[in-house]
């Protein structure tokens, strides 16, 4: 009888081997939901994640156009721009001119959104540090070298 937990001739998973993955990820989007969730609230009470999620996107990119923006997060460019004036008003992103598009500008976090970000995050801050405290530096290397080729859809290298 063959083992199910193998692959088969061509190399392709199984289905048995994918769906507990499936559900072990499910879980992952389930508490990173909530993280962002309480990130939000905490950088500005009632911000939607979505929020969030285009401004951690502008301090990670800082200088990003609003069409790279939407772009990065395969959006809408009116409710990214909708987004990014919200942000603005809160204080927490500025625009600056595009030296190499007089029309365009680019954005980029305040020290105001720097700082209220820095208070956000300030909970979770330690949360993967102290989830992996036990672990083998080899198993996280591991996970970190599976993790990269799973979202890059490459194969991982042995």
């Amino acid at each position: 009888m063959p083992n199910l937990m193998t692959s088969d001739d061509t190399g392709a998973a199984p289905p048995e081997a994918v769906l507990p993955l499936e559900a072990e990820f499910g879980e992952l989007i389930n508490r990173f939901r909530r993280i962002i969730t309480e990130n939000a609230n905490r950088l500005s009470p009632g911000m939607l994640p979505g929020a969030y999620k285009v401004f951690t996107t502008i301090v990670r990119r800082e200088g990003i156009t609003l069409s790279g923006l939407a772009e990065s997060l395969m959006a809408d460019k009116g409710q990214i721009s909708r987004t990014v004036r919200e942000l603005e008003q809160l204080g927490l992103v500025q625009r600056t001119p595009d030296p190499d598009d007089g029309r365009s500008s680019l954005l980029s976090p305040t020290p105001f959104g720097l700082e209220r970000l820095e208070v956000a995050r300030a909970p979770q801050e330690h949360s993967l540090v102290d989830a992996l405290e036990e672990w083998p530096l080899d198993d996280i290397t591991n996970l970190t070298r599976l993790l990269h080729a799973l979202t890059a859809g490459e194969s991982p290298a042995s």
